[in-house]
């Protein structure tokens, strides 16, 4: 049977060759389709551009009279911008291109005001168009291509002593760590002086952290998703929950292991997701290790009451949070999301078009160079579900106050 098609195939080929007429055509004649690059989502900026580029033709300013009908937990989340806004810490961060803190914190009132007069649907947009200057994210293409991935808040069980079925820690962080100005892990304090801080296989296997344990949790794969997400909320053996918030990292830059297990044939690309990863590995346990130890980013945590919080320290709102990379993005501002993003219907997840405005308030070990956005989904399962079917293209805008 492989031979009969192999023929035809060939038979095929030469009657394309030499063309419907007899005339032989040469293999230089034929064009070539080029093959589609895959996009570089982390390609990293140009030396001294910025991430966003200001609109100035109205007819590239999108319609935001979709979003401005939807304004749920908006203003909470513009709330929380404005207290990291205020505080002094937050103007070594501006002027970001030409926008000024004064600017970034009086676009927020600005837009909070619109909301607590009544505006929105048409008359909103309406208003955005005519008093606000819109910039888009230049992507990873210079064309404005992002990719759009989601994040959560898991709920685990656990116990803040080791016991039963709660064997696998997750750490507080380590005193011999080193930060620079910027919170930034440069490595650890030794007998030569500063030294690269060891990976997560090292960290994991040599117990260099005992005593550092600040929670235990019943599952190993459940303690990497822990790091992955950045926070967590554990559930206490008398029922009460427990935030878990992030404190630090070893410095070591995040690697995929979905990646790897594509490529090992573990899960076929197509159903690659987080629900099918914890899957995977409750029925092969024995196999965590060997694909948690490839990325050599490990997290240090902490005990922390309230809500989860960003990276600047505020809380994180369910679907008005978004993550990006902080040394290209402006922080605590005011974005306008248009992509496509997976919404619960009872069982099943359905991928729909979305547009919504949003507060860049928080940042990710992956999330990378201005062709990449993170979405906080919220807490529990079924966050859980969405942010791992959260995986599409689409744009990403700021707008700032006209001054």
């Amino acid at each position: 049977m492989k031979a009969r098609i192999s023929l035809a195939i060939g038979f095929v080929l030469v009657m394309f060759l030499i063309g419907c007429h007899g005339a032989p055509i040469l293999v230089e004649d034929i064009p070539r389709i080029p093959k589609p690059e895959k996009p570089e989502y982390s390609k990293p900026l140009p030396p001294g551009e910025f991430a966003l580029r200001k609109i100035t033709d109205p007819d590239e300013i999108p319609d935001f009279t979709g979003a401005c009908l939807d304004l749920s937990n908006l203003k909470t989340a513009i709330h929380n911008s404005l207290n990291y806004l205020k505080k002094p810490s937050s103007e070594q961060y501006f002027p970001y291109s030409d926008i000024p803190h004064q600017q970034a914190e009086d676009s927020l009132k600005a837009f909070l005001k619109l909301i607590d007069d009544g505006y929105s649907g048409e008359q909103l947009n309406a208003l955005i168009r005519d008093r606000f200057d819109v910039y888009i994210s230049v992507g990873c293409d210079d064309k404005g291509t992002v990719l759009f991935t989601g994040y959560y808040t898991p709920v685990f069980e656990g116990s803040p002593k080791p016991g039963g079925r709660f064997q696998y820690p997750l750490y507080g962080q380590p005193e011999d760590l080193v930060k620079d100005s910027e919170g930034n892990t440069v490595g650890r304090y030794s007998g030569d002086g500063i030294v690269s801080y060891p990976a997560r296989d090292e960290i994991e296997s040599s117990g260099m952290l005992k005593g550092k344990e600040i929670m235990w949790l019943a599952d190993p794969f459940e303690v990497y998703l822990v790091h992955v997400q950045g926070s967590a909320k554990i559930r206490q053996p008398d029922g009460s929950l427990v935030g878990i918030g992030y404190a630090a990292n070893n410095g070591h830059e995040y690697k995929s292991i979905g990646q790897q297990m594509v490529q090992d044939g573990k899960i076929s690309r197509d159903q690659m997701s987080l629900s099918s990863m914890i899957a995977y590995f409750k029925a092969h346990p024995d196999e965590i290790r060997e694909y948690t130890d490839l990325n050599p980013r490990f997290v240090f945590f902490r005990v922390e009451g309230g809500p989860p919080r960003g990276s600047i320290n505020e809380p994180v709102t369910a679907l008005r949070t978004i993550a990006t990379d902080k040394s290209v993005y402006p922080r605590a501002c005011l974005a306008f999301l248009s992509t496509t993003l997976p919404q619960a219907n009872g069982t099943d997840v359905l991928q729909k078009s979305y547009e919504g405005f949003a507060l860049d308030q928080d940042t990710g070990g992956a999330i990378r160079a201005p062709g990449r956005c993170d979405v906080y989904m919220g807490e529990g399962d079924t966050a859980g579900r969405l942010a791992g079917q959260t995986y599409k293209e689409g744009r990403l805008y700021y707008l700032f106050i006209r001054q």
